[in-house]
């Protein structure tokens, strides 16, 4: 697990910044194209929603719009790969994990497949679409899936540098994306690498593990619990996939208590993982928060936090309970 440096740990930076990671994946798909010109973006007629449209009009030699066709999507993408290009699909993560699975399933996990995946509007917070668009349940689906990556960034800065990587690295690569602008925590020179966890804040008290865009709330959490004399360590988890074995038994380590917290489903996810991981190698009290085997409903952003209790004051009293 790396330690962020104490001047670049979220808390100390205080940009204020706010950054939509959809906006950040357009502007690196320009960057990755320009450095490398086997780089491509497959679109499944979502490019509006998911900005990959900016690639269209300002790269459009490097842009197939696939149409509706998820499943012939990853298809193409597969026989791209194959001929030594690096397609980065784009489109919703309900259609991605669901519509083609059984293509990224044979055709690019199979044979390990240098297939890189955009999945936008991930979790809870996807503009009011609903359950039919709402994806809870991806990181459980990737996560199983033999030979894939799986990559969930906390802010625009982490998204960047994932897909920086993401793109170095050989083989299939799945990417959780969200739709709206959310704080920036993360210093430009964040060292980000695939597989690693990162301790965000130091605590004595009790471990907070948290993913994606969750892990703002963790910290805000955190900061809540010092209010009222309670040390939480915080450590950010951008890799599901492989997972840092070493850093979760650490950071469970520290205080002996520990608590998940992520926009997704508690079956399968970041919670499962950390619980497989604790029960092989070190058994510690734990709590998963997250959503409780259901489906999402529209709504707007803070009611959604609220009801599913996902918001910072959720995870605070989560953690407390652990004491």
């Amino acid at each position: 697990m790396t330690q962020v440096p104490e001047t670049q740990m979220p808390e100390t930076q205080g940009t204020g910044r706010m950054m939509a990671q959809r906006d950040v994946f357009a502007d690196t798909l320009i960057e990755l194209i320009d450095g490398n010109e086997d780089v491509y973006v497959l679109d499944g007629d979502l490019a509006n929603s998911t900005k990959a449209d900016k690639v269209s009009r300002e790269r459009p030699d490097h842009f197939l719009e696939m149409g509706i066709a998820e499943q012939n999507m990853m298809g193409v993408a597969a026989g791209m790969a194959s001929c030594g290009l690096i397609p980065w699909l784009s489109s919703f993560a309900c259609f991605l994990v669901n519509r083609d699975l059984d293509q990224l399933r044979v055709v690019v996990a199979q044979p390990g497949l240098n297939v890189k995946i955009g999945a936008a509007y991930s979790g809870l917070l996807t503009g009011k679409t609903g359950k039919t668009h709402q994806e809870v349940s991806d990181l459980a689906v990737m996560r199983a899936m033999p030979n894939l990556t799986v990559l969930a960034p906390a802010d625009g800065v982490e998204v960047r540098l994932a897909m920086l990587a993401a793109t170095e690295v050989e083989g299939p690569v799945y990417l959780r994306l969200t739709r709206d602008p959310h704080p920036v925590i993360f210093a430009a020179d964040h060292p980000f690498e695939i597989g690693r966890a990162y301790v965000v804040r130091e605590g004595t008290d009790v471990t907070i593990v948290a993913t994606g865009e969750q892990t703002v709330r963790a910290l805000q959490a955190a900061s809540m619990m010092a209010e009222r004399g309670i040390s939480a360590h915080v450590v950010h988890v951008p890799t599901l996939k492989p997972l840092d074995i070493e850093g979760i038994v650490a950071a469970a380590g520290k205080t002996g208590r520990v608590l998940t917290a992520e926009d997704h489903s508690v079956i399968g996810g970041l919670g499962g993982a950390v619980a497989e991981v604790l029960g092989e190698h070190q058994p510690t009290p734990m709590k998963r928060l997250g959503l409780r085997d259901c489906f999402g409903e529209s709504g707007d952003n803070a009611d959604l936090l609220e009801k599913y209790g996902l918001t910072a004051r959720h995870v605070a009293a989560a953690a407390e309970a652990l004491l």
